[in-house]
């Protein structure tokens, strides 16, 4: 199966350092945003990417190359103007009509989830054109739990909010998701909603997933620490 990811944003939140580099080349934990995301989905299987590029699209099409030293192999879409997440599968779909089914990603996000519960809610139901992931709405504040009485019982730092979901950014689709891609616009804001309206989009729920969205300095710091903690307890 292809992975499609979208790797073609300006990434403004995290200027300076993308002026020279685009926002998928930013290091976690000292490896590109793009580089985990190609070793999380090359360990499920995945060897062949279309990368969906625009701002600085040299600058990633000359580190990652074809793919050769990631044992995968890696074509490149790329915009000449902003089309939106929407428009810019549209503008790469002759490398992707061939596919019955195809998998896409945030280019911005950090995660270990597996795929194959997606893929699977998919083929359960052929009236769907796709199927989104949902992870717990993170908060960004610290939770005070306290009695009837005022007294505080514990603290909770920055927890999950499981009674709301967020969109993961990782999705399958069939190719008949092309009917409903804009020629210009945000996924989000027009394929979703219309699927949606017409009952053709499913969810799949995840929890107790490694799941981060980069777009800040603090997530980069944040993220790295995270995943250094990781890496070093499987090392040991």
């Amino acid at each position: 199966m292809l992975a499609v990811i979208l790797a073609g944003g300006y990434g403004k939140r995290l200027r300076p350092l993308t002026d020279r580099i685009p926002k998928n080349l930013v290091e976690i934990a000292g490896k590109p945003i793009i580089v985990r995301q190609i070793e999380w989905l090359s360990r499920q299987g995945f060897k062949r990417f279309l990368l969906l590029t625009g701002y600085l699209s040299d600058k990633l099409i000359d580190y990652l190359g074809n793919g050769d030293k990631y044992g995968i192999t890696i074509e490149y879409s790329k915009e000449e103007e902003p089309l939106g997440t929407g428009g810019a599968i549209r503008n790469a779909w002759e490398k992707i009509s061939d596919e019955e089914v195809f998998l896409l990603v945030n280019g911005d996000i950090i995660t270990d989830l597996s795929i194959y519960p997606l893929l699977n809610e998919l083929e359960k139901d052929s009236d769907i054109v796709g199927v989104l992931s949902a992870v717990p709405l993170p908060s960004p504040y610290g939770v005070i739990n306290f009695d009837r009485d005022g007294y505080i019982i514990r603290f909770i730092e920055k927890p999950l909010i499981d009674d709301y979901w967020i969109n993961a950014g990782v999705y399958v689709f069939r190719r008949s998701v092309y009917e409903y891609l804009p020629v210009k616009g945000d996924l989000e804001r027009t394929t979703l909603p219309r699927l949606a309206s017409e009952h053709k989009l499913k969810v799949v729920k995840y929890m107790g997933v490694l799941w981060r969205s980069i777009d800040s300095f603090k997530d980069v710091e944040q993220t790295s620490q995270l995943i250094e903690k990781l890496e070093s307890r499987i090392e040991h």
